[in-house]
């Protein structure tokens, strides 16, 4: 699968949430922002990834998933101001 289109289905799934996707062989680095995660665990944010990808997952096309996951307020504090 391209980055696209792992990118458009996680966006199919995680309603207004700021989805970037860069992918090395079949390996992912998945980069999610939205409100959805605000009050969730680690753990389950992950989760959340996870099952829209389930199917990608199990058959193969996906074989590692890296997962940097955060609120937009957490974003903004880690990312570098102008």
């Amino acid at each position: 699968m391209s980055p696209e289109e792992v990118r458009l289905k996680l966006c199919d799934v995680l309603a207004e949430t700021e989805i970037h996707v860069e992918k090395d062989g079949s390996h992912y680095l998945i980069t999610a922002i939205g409100e959805l995660f605000v009050g969730k665990r680690p753990v389950q944010r992950q989760q959340l990834i996870y099952a829209a990808l389930s199917n990608e997952i199990a058959d193969g096309h996906i074989h590692a998933v890296h997962m940097r996951i955060f609120t937009p307020e957490e974003w903004q504090r880690r990312s570098p101001t102008a």
